[in-house]
C-alpha cells in the first residue's frame, strides 16, 4: 500500500512527494479524515465535449459531502463556528450557527448555481435516514464556488438525488484530491484546481488532538501563486486559463475571480468562539500560497468540533425542565490555543497545494482549458534552475 502522506489513493503525487512539507506533524491520512468520526462523500460529474448547449453539458462539476459525527451522528451537535474573508460566495446554515454555536447537519459543497439541489437533497436524506430529526426544521450547510468556465453551470447537473447518494457513500478513508467531487471544474492560482485536504497533531499534556482541513480551491491570480516561500507563479509559463473570457462576448474575468470554501475539523475540545477563532486563521495559511483575497472571490470558512458528543439541546423540549438538562462543558484554555492555530495555518496551506499538485489538465465547456500545475517545471523552479 502506498503511503497516503505522500500519493492519492489512486497512485498521484501530493505536495510531500514532490519534496513540498509545510511545518507541523501531519496525521496518517493527511487528511480531515484523520478527525475521529469524520466522514466524507463524492459525487464527481464529467461528461461531454465541444460546444456549450446548456442542460447537455459539456458538464465538469460534482458534489462533496461532509458529515462532522459521520452518517450515525446526524443531528448530534458540534461546537462550530465561521467566518467571511469576502462575502461573495454563499453558505447557508451560518445564521443559526451564529445563533446557537452549534453545528448538526452535513455539509456540502458544490457549484454555485447548485446550492438549491444541494439542500435540497440534504433534506431529502435525512428526511429518509433519521426521519425524527425532519420532523422538526432542517438547516443544513451548502457551500460553493463558480466552475463555470469549464463546466455548464446552468445545466442543473447536480440533481437532489446525486446530493443524497453522495451522503450514503460518505465514509472515513485517505481522500482523492484535485478534479472529484465539488472541485471538479474549478480552477486555482490559473491552474487546475479543486478539493484539496491535510491535517495536523496538536500534542497537549499526555493527549494529542488532531485539526484536519478540507479546501474547495477556486482562487487566486497566476503571478501570485507562493510555494514554499516563493513566488513560483510568473516562473510557471502555462497559459492562463482565465485570459480567455468566461462568456462568448463578456469581459474578461479578472485574475483572482473564483472562490474558496475551507472546513476545518478538530476532536480538539473547544467551544463555539474558539471554533470562530480558528476559522479566522484560515485566511493565514490560503495568504502563504499567495492570495491577497479578490473581491469576485467567495471566501468562506467554517470550523467544527467532534469532543463532547451529547444529544442535541436545540430541539423543542418535551416535558418539564430537570437538572438533568443542563449542559457542561470542557474546553481548551484560551492561552493553549496557538498550537491548534499554528496547526489550522498549515493544514490549510498544504490542503491548497494539495488541490493544485494532485490534479492534470481539463478541457470544458466551448474548449476552455485549464492546465495542470507543472510538476517537473515547479521542481526546477524551487530548486533555483
Amino acid at each position: 500500500m502506498t503511503d497516503p502522506q505522500l500519493f492519492s489513493p489512486d497512485g498521484r503525487p501530493r505536495a510531500r512527494f514532490l519534496g513540498i512539507a509545510p511545518p507541523g506533524e501531519p496525521g496518517p491520512w493527511n487528511a480531515i479524515t484523520d478527525v475521529p468520526g469524520v466522514e466524507v462523500g463524492y459525487r464527481t460529474v464529467i461528461s461531454g465535449d465541444g460546444p456549450l448547449k446548456v442542460g447537455e453539458g459539456p458538464a465538469r462539476t460534482g458534489v462533496t459531502a461532509i458529515l462532522p459525527r459521520g452518517r450515525a451522528g446526524v443531528g448530534r451537535p458540534c461546537a462550530a463556528g465561521w467566518y467571511s474573508l469576502n462575502g461573495n460566495g454563499e453558505m447557508t446554515g451560518t445564521a443559526w450557527i451564529d445563533e446557537v454555536g452549534q453545528l448538526s447537519m452535513p455539509i456540502t459543497i458544490s457549484n454555485t448555481h447548485a446550492i438549491g439541489p444541494c439542500h435540497a437533497g440534504v433534506v431529502d436524506w435525512i428526511a429518509r435516514t433519521h426521519p425524527r430529526l425532519a420532523r422538526e426544521w432542517l438547516l443544513p450547510v451548502c457551500a460553493e464556488t463558480w466552475d463555470g468556465y469549464l463546466n455548464d453551470i446552468n445545466g442543473g447537473h447536480i440533481t437532489a438525488d446525486m446530493v443524497a447518494e453522495t451522503l450514503d457513500t460518505a465514509r472515513t478513508w485517505p481522500l482523492l484530491e484535485g478534479s472529484v467531487g465539488g472541485g471538479t471544474g474549478m480552477n486555482c492560482y490559473g491552474f487546475k484546481g479543486g478539493s484539496g485536504t491535510a491535517s495536523r497533531r496538536v500534542p497537549f499534556g499526555p493527549d494529542t488532538y488532531t485539526v484536519g482541513v478540507f479546501v474547495q480551491a477556486n482562487f487566486g491570480a497566476r503571478h501570485e501563486l507562493t510555494i514554499a516561500g516563493r513566488r513560483v507563479g510568473a516562473e510557471l509559463d502555462t497559459a492562463n486559463p482565465q485570459e480567455t473570457s468566461p462568456w462568448p462576448g463578456d469581459t474578461v474575468a479578472p485574475g483572482g475571480a473564483g472562490s474558496v470554501i475551507v472546513i476545518v475539523a478538530t476532536d480538539a475540545p473547544v467551544d463555539a468562539l474558539q471554533c470562530k477563532a480558528m476559522a479566522r486563521r484560515v485566511p493565514f495559511g490560503l495568504a502563504r500560497t499567495g492570495t491577497t483575497g479578490s473581491l469576485f472571490s467567495g471566501d468562506l470558512f467554517l470550523a467544527f468540533s467532534t469532543a463532547a458528543d451529547r444529544p442535541s439541546d436545540t430541539g423543542f423540549p418535551r416535558g418539564e425542565p430537570t437538572p438533568d438538562d443542563l449542559v457542561t462543558t470542557t474546553r481548551l484554555p484560551w492561552n493553549r490555543m496557538d498550537a491548534v492555530y499554528a496547526a489550522v495555518v498549515e493544514a490549510v496551506e498544504e490542503s491548497v497545494l494539495n488541490a493544485l499538485i494532485v490534479n492534470a489538465d481539463m478541457t470544458g465547456r466551448d474548449g476552455h482549458h485549464s492546465p495542470a500545475l507543472p510538476h517537473d517545471r515547479l521542481r526546477e523552479v524551487l530548486s533555483g534552475k
